[in-house]
């Protein structure tokens, strides 16, 4: 080995391998416990009591089907990673090559650096430089926090460039539902409206739930029903908040919860009936569907200076 590259110290019995997704910053509350990683920055555990609350990964394995990923600067997909932007046409790296999509941002794989850790809370923090089909400069920080409901999430993006930037935000959680049968699982979306999409899952309109088999404002049995859907119109609780629940006998009753700044959720059953990693079904915090760079569907513009901010959590149902 060169004095440039040396020799890395090898692992001891003692002492185990870096982990897949770097540093483990782990915090706890009462009989909650969290983990979330440095590679994306993302929830990688929560549980209560020792049982799980969302379906996440081992801290040897590395992160896959976006297991408690950030999505930014935009969630879902980007047709054929093109867009026009301020009157210039960029093209984004094509992440889903089966789809010829880009998917689900530009953060998710990246280093992202800690910026505080006490016992009940860790913030995280990444600066999004310009790059190939993204001539924009973004500072992002998240924050995981546990308290007596829970987890709750709150990120911020601030707009650190010379020229506006678009913008959008997506967290990529699995609520757990153990070993029960995934037609056994009861899930409830308080979402009026939904995505139809084509077979590269883009958008191709919208359509009430009323009469589909989408329809799960009163909360169902799956059965057959089969998930990759966005949802909108959603119901919101005296709080401002809407809930998704997802409720399983062997993981029991789950909520995901989400403040004004999202207007859309997505649901996703793919991993669990495939069997791909720990059962749970992707309940997606969204500000906005996929394709918005093009379709303009939602999409934030970040001026100079601008912040955004948004608040989501997840707790166990009363």
């Amino acid at each position: 080995m060169s004095a440039l590259f040396p020799e890395p110290p090898r692992p001891s019995v003692a002492s185990a391998a870096p982990a897949p997704t770097g540093q483990q910053w782990t915090v706890g509350h009462g009989p909650f416990e969290a983990t979330v990683v440095e590679v994306g920055g993302g929830l990688r555990t929560l549980t209560r009591d020792g049982s799980p609350l969302v379906a996440g990964f081992g801290a040897d394995e590395q992160c896959r089907t976006g297991r408690g990923q950030q999505l930014m600067p935009w969630p879902n997909r980007i047709r054929d990673g093109r867009y026009s932007w301020a009157g210039n046409d960029q093209q984004l790296p094509i992440t889903e090559v089966s789809r010829s999509n880009a998917s689900h941002g530009l953060v998710r794989w990246a280093v992202w650096e800690l910026i505080e850790h006490e016992p009940e809370s860790v913030t995280v923090g990444y600066r999004l430089h310009p790059q190939s089909g993204w001539e924009h400069l973004l500072d992002l920080r998240t924050t995981y926090v546990l308290d007596d409901t829970g987890l709750v999430v709150t990120t911020a993006a601030r707009n650190v460039g010379a020229a506006p930037a678009p913008f959008g935000y997506g967290a990529h959680p699995y609520l757990a539902i153990g070993a029960t049968p995934l037609a056994q699982v009861s899930v409830t979306v308080p979402a009026s409206t939904w995505v139809q999409v084509d077979d590269r899952l883009l958008p191709t309109g919208r359509a009430p739930v009323d009469g589909s088999p989408v329809d799960l404002r009163d909360g169902r049995p799956l059965g057959e029903t089969r998930l990759d859907t966005a949802f909108t119109d959603l119901r919101r609780d005296d709080d401002g908040m809407w809930r998704c629940e997802v409720a399983s006998e062997s993981a029991g009753h789950v909520v995901l919860w989400a403040d004004a700044a999202f207007p859309w959720v997505q649901v996703f059953t793919g991993a669990a009936e495939q069997g791909l990693g720990e059962p749970g079904i992707a309940v997606e915090p969204m500000t906005c569907p996929a394709d918005a760079f093009n379709s303009g569907d939602s999409l934030i513009t970040l001026a100079p200076g601008d912040d955004w901010t948004g608040t989501w959590g997840i707790s166990p149902a009363a």
